[in-house]
Order: structure tokens, then sequence, then C-alpha cells
């Protein structure tokens, strides 16, 4: 007889899913479903993806974490999911959109993290259903601080779910079954199979995370605005991540720190450079003012030919490294591009 197999928060964690399918020996007739959260934190987004996708009777629902890279909204999370699935992201994230919020199955009702107790199904909202940080809200709204939507249900099919993390399967029988077991933190994988509703658990081989969070830092530091950030910013930035003693990571934080030194040479070099150029155009003074209009620099030569350009007033015009190159160009000074990300070991 086919089974549905419900599988708690995956968060790409390939190697546990595929572990978890030959303890349960998936046949090609049961029906694969996963309660959203394929993707981040784990070290193999892609391939739980295509397994999915490639897999007939299988179905995704719509996690807060599809959610979050549908919408754009990005942490370290999906900073690092978007470089692991390369130039595959942008098609990836298209297939999530259609992804869809719940699923009604003879015996169950399937959501990614909770339902609003007393709401017919078709009326909940997306963000509740998915455990967005608005639906979240929302819930403590309604039903207060500190309280749990699962603890109000009572309705006729068990709902099965995952986004929040327990160590062990949170079950109420014929009502709720909880199954957001950790995986990507060490945890475990977890799955619901229908109709008899077995729990089915394989162990997580590390906290996944943890190690992410390690091995990306450097990759994710170069996808950084670091041209457009003021030299505010890029300071604290500096001295926020140079804490950081993963050596890929230390080693970028290091060049950044070159980089900022080589910016800092730079702007007095552009600043002396434009005094000589006003010094120049204004060599002959039948011709500064036209001359001094048609130049890039007009505003700062201007400044200097009234003696109004100090270094403060030069400053505010060079106040990120990208405006910084754009006054340079104009006097021959080549842009200073922040580094690339170390090359990886092996």
């Amino acid at each position: 007889m086919p089974r549905q197999i419900v599988v708690g928060d995956i968060h790409g964690c390939h190697r546990e899913l595929v572990e978890l399918c030959d303890k349960l020996a998936v046949i090609d007739d049961d029906m694969l479903i996963s309660v959203g959260d394929l993707v981040d934190r784990g070290p193999e987004p892609a391939e739980v993806v295509q397994l999915f996708r490639e897999r007939r009777n299988s179905v995704v629902l719509t996690g807060n974490h599809e959610r979050k890279h549908v919408r754009g909204v990005f942490s370290y999370a999906q900073e690092i999911t978007k470089l692991q699935l390369g130039a595959a992201y942008a098609e990836i994230v298209q297939w999530m959109a259609a992804l869809p919020y719940y699923l009604e199955l003879p015996d169950a009702i399937i959501v990614h993290a909770a339902l609003e107790p007393g709401v017919p199904l078709a009326a909940q909202k997306q963000e509740v259903l998915c455990g967005s940080t608005a639906g979240e809200s929302e819930l403590e709204t309604k039903l207060g601080a500190g309280r749990w939507w699962h603890e109000h249900y009572d309705g006729a099919r068990p709902v099965i779910f995952g986004h929040h993390v327990v160590e062990q399967p949170l079950v109420r029988p014929g009502k709720i079954y909880g199954i957001d077991t950790g995986a990507c933190f060490g945890g475990a994988l977890t799955a619901v199979v229908l109709p008899g509703f077995d729990l089915v658990s394989v162990p997580a081989r590390e906290d996944h995370w943890a190690r992410a969070k390690r091995t990306w830092q450097a990759d994710v530091l170069t996808t950084r605005p670091w041209a457009d950030m003021s030299w505010a910013e890029l300071d604290e930035q500096l001295a926020r991540f140079g804490k950081l003693d993963e050596p890929r990571t230390h080693a970028y934080v290091e060049a950044l720190r070159a980089w900022r030194g080589a910016l800092a040479a730079r702007t007095t070099a552009a600043f002396e450079a434009v005094h000589r150029e006003a010094q120049r155009i204004a060599a002959d003074e039948a011709t500064r003012n036209d001359v001094a209009k048609r130049h890039p620099l007009a505003a700062l030569l201007f400044q200097a030919f009234r003696g109004r350009l100090d270094r403060a007033a030069f400053d505010k015009q060079c106040q990120t490294p990208r405006k910084l190159a754009t006054v340079g160009a104009p006097l021959g000074l080549p842009p200073l591009e922040p580094p690339a990300a170390p090359v990886r070991a092996g």
C-alpha cells in the first residue's frame, strides 16, 4: 500500500534525507512530502532541491526560508545558500515561488509552521502557515505571549508541521505532530509515515549550520557592498569581522584592512591632485572658468579657485570608496577595487 511520508525541516541536509529514505525503504509509489525549509544552513541545498524536483510523487510546501528567498529577505543563511546554488539560484527561487502553503490529505493536514485556531484552512494567511516573522507576531498578538497555536488546535484531522525545533517529535495523538528535530543543528531528521502516523528518524552527521557559518564566512564577506560603504561603516565592519578566526576569513579581513589603508592614502593623493589640477587650469586666467566648467570635477575646481577646498570640504565629496574612485578617475588615478576572496584549500 502506498504511503505518504512527511519529512520535517531538511535545511540542505541531503545525506540525512537519503539515509531517511533508505531506512524507510521508500518506493516510487510512496508520496514524499516536505513540510518546507529545504534550504539554508545545511551543506547541500542543491541536491535536496534536485531530489524533490526530479522524483515523481513528491510535494514541497513553502517554509519561511523559501519565502525569504522568494521575497529577497536576506540574512546570513540566505546569503550562503545563494552562493551554494550559484548560477542555478534564480531558477530555483522561481520554482520556490510556485510552492503551495498547505496540503490536505485524507488523514492529515500538512503545513510548515502553524494554523490559526478557528480559521478555515482556505482562509489561513500565508505568513501564518509558513511561520514568517509577521505570521508569528500575529499569532502571538491573538493568542498571547508564550502560548502556542497547537495548544488550542482541536480540528477533526491532525496537523503535521515543522518550523519549531524540538529535541523529540512533539505529539498530541490525533491532533498535532511537530517534526522539526533540528537536523541542521546536529539533531535528527524526522518523518511521519501515513496512514499509521509512525515516527522515523535518522541522526544528523554533525552540526551543519556551525560548519557552514565558518566555511562560507569569507565568501559571504566578498558579497558585501564595500565600495558603497561610508568610511565609518567600513571601519565598523572591519572591527566587527576582525574578531573572526577562521583562516580564510581572517586572510580576507586583513586584505580589506590593507585596502582600507590604500584608500586613505589615495584620498590624500586625490586631494593633492585636485589642487594641482586647479593650479594648472588657473594659470591661464582668460580661459580658466570655461575650462573648469567643462571639467568632470568642476565643483571641486571652483572651490579650489575660491580658496574653499580644504580637506574637510574635499572629504565630503569622497564619502565612499566608489565616490573616491569617481573623483580620482579624471585625475588619472585608477580605482582601488575590494579584494577577492581567498582561494579555498583543495
